[in-house]
């Protein structure tokens, strides 16, 4: 049986409106990671996603730089029992 991790990452800055989450998304499905992506209503967003350990962080690498236009300020990483998951989605 493979080995897959899965977290929960909230990341904290300017990440709404900026197409974050659509960068996630695409970052997250080139590194075959299944979970997905939402804005939660304090501005931050929260994603959840598992894979490859080595893959997930080289995701959460990318989660502390953000996208092009998004200033990220901090992130809270927590890992999860690993739980059904089929894709990588953005979540609205």
């Amino acid at each position: 049986m493979k080995m897959e991790t899965q977290y929960q990452v909230i990341v904290f800055g300017r990440v709404q409106g900026v197409g974050f989450r659509a960068t996630a998304r695409r970052m997250a499905r080139s590194l075959r990671l299944k979970g997905w992506v939402e804005n939660l209503p304090d501005g931050s967003v929260k994603l959840v996603f598992k894979g490859d350990p080595g893959k997930c962080n080289r995701f959460i690498k990318w989660c502390r730089e953000g996208s092009g236009y998004s200033w990220v300020e901090g992130i809270n990483i927590q890992d999860m029992k690993p739980e059904p998951l089929d894709h990588f989605e953005i979540r609205y």
